[in-house]
């Protein structure tokens, strides 16, 4: 589903978290990188090989019912709250802040997610979901999970999810895409990290602030899309989380 690509000027863009299309219904409230809700076209709105970036918020005892997916690395990071999982090969999971989770959609796969809190306890779910396009359509369904927790503790930029070789022995969950990483990074005041070149890269602060090695500031919600760019050194000017996807390849042509 990916192509090479030949290099092209380093190009920064800024998408400010109020930009960021919102979908609302009832019990979700959706904030979108590339608009997913409704008939969008995800190949041709993608960033290198992200296809969705949503950071939604789901009310107590709410979730979405059985529905169904196919050709997609989809890849869930809780904020807050926990995420129930079931799918139509029998995995479960209750997903909480720090594990890292990877349904590989493949040739199709069918499952649940929802808040993993009842009405009555009254604790709202936040979670960052995203979709990579796989390396080939048709594959093999699969699911995956690790807790990560000790990992961001120790500091520094931590990969999370890659299909990248040289990730292969780092305790990485894998996807099936051999051009695309998710690194996390928590950063307390003062803090940095500095993010790997890449030919696409999308930094997406989910808390706090952060500034970027030009001055640009970046708070919750905002995000940076990144094209042929160099290692980007992100500071931490409040206490902050913040998630890169590094890319070698695109779907646009």
């Amino acid at each position: 589903m990916s192509e090479s690509r030949a290099a092209k000027t380093p190009s920064r863009q800024v998408i400010a978290g109020a930009d960021r299309y919102l979908f609302r219904s009832g019990w979700l409230e959706s904030r979108q990188s590339f608009p997913v809700t409704g008939n969008f076209d995800l190949a041709a709105n993608a960033h290198g090989v992200l296809l969705v970036h949503n950071d939604d918020r789901v009310d107590a005892g709410e979730g979405f019912d059985a529905h169904f997916h196919r050709d997609a690395e989809i890849v869930t990071w809780v904020l807050e709250g926990a995420v129930a999982h079931r799918d139509s090969f029998g995995n479960t999971g209750v997903i909480s802040p720090g594990v890292a989770q990877r349904m590989s959609a493949g040739r199709g796969i069918t499952h649940t997610e929802a808040n993993a809190s009842r009405r009555s306890e009254d604790r709202d779910l936040r979670v960052v979901q995203m979709w990579v396009a796989p390396e080939h359509a048709g594959g093999e369904p699969g699911y995956a999970e690790r807790d990560f927790t000790t990992d961001l503790a120790a500091g520094g930029l931590v990969t999370v999810v890659s299909g990248m070789p040289e990730h292969a022995t780092t305790g990485a969950i894998s996807i099936n895409n051999p051009a695309a990483a998710l690194h996390v990074a928590r950063l307390g005041y003062g803090e940095s990290v500095t993010l790997p070149p890449a030919p696409f890269g999308h930094l997406y602060v989910a808390r706090g602030v952060v500034e970027l090695d030009d001055g640009v500031h970046l708070g919750e919600g905002d995000a940076l899309r990144t094209t042929d760019d160099g290692a980007v050194t992100v500071s931490a000017t409040s206490d902050a989380e913040i998630l890169f996807w590094e890319m070698r390849t695109t779907l646009r042509r």
